[in-house]
C-alpha cells in the first residue's frame, strides 16, 4: 500500500540548512545529498522500515550512506495512513530522548 509522504516544515527547514552548508563548499555534493534524502524519504510511501524514534510515537530512519536520520511518524489519513517527515538529522547532533536537537 503506498502512503502519501507529507514533509513537515521542520523537516524542510532542516533539509535547506543541510543542503545550504554543503553546498558552500559543493554544489554537486549537496545535490547529492538532496536527492538521497528525498529518495529515502519517499521509499517510506512504500515500506516504512525504520526503528522506533527517540521522540514519542515516531521512527527513525537512517539514509544510506550519509550521516542523516529521517524522523518520521506514520498518522491517519483520508486514505488510510500517510508518512509524516517531521525531521532531517545529522548523526552528529546531540539528541537526547523525547527531545529534537536545538536548531
Amino acid at each position: 500500500m503506498k502512503r502519501p509522504v507529507i514533509w513537515s516544515q521542520s523537516a524542510l527547514d532542516d533539509l535547506k540548512a543541510q543542503v545550504t552548508y554543503i553546498a558552500a563548499e559543493n554544489p554537486a555534493a549537496a545535490q547529492r545529498v538532496a536527492d538521497a534524502i528525498s529518495t529515502a524519504a519517499a521509499a517510506l510511501s512504500d515500506i516504512p522500515t525504520g526503528r522506533p524514534g527517540r521522540v514519542a510515537n515516531t521512527y527513525e530512519k537512517p539514509v544510506r550512506s550519509l550521516p542523516y536520520i529521517i524522523a518520521y511518524a506514520i498518522s491517519p489519513s483520508p486514505t488510510g495512513e500517510a508518512i509524516a517527515v517531521l525531521r532531517v538529522i545529522h548523526t552528529a547532533r546531540d539528541w537526547p530522548d523525547e527531545q529534537w536537537p536545538k536548531a
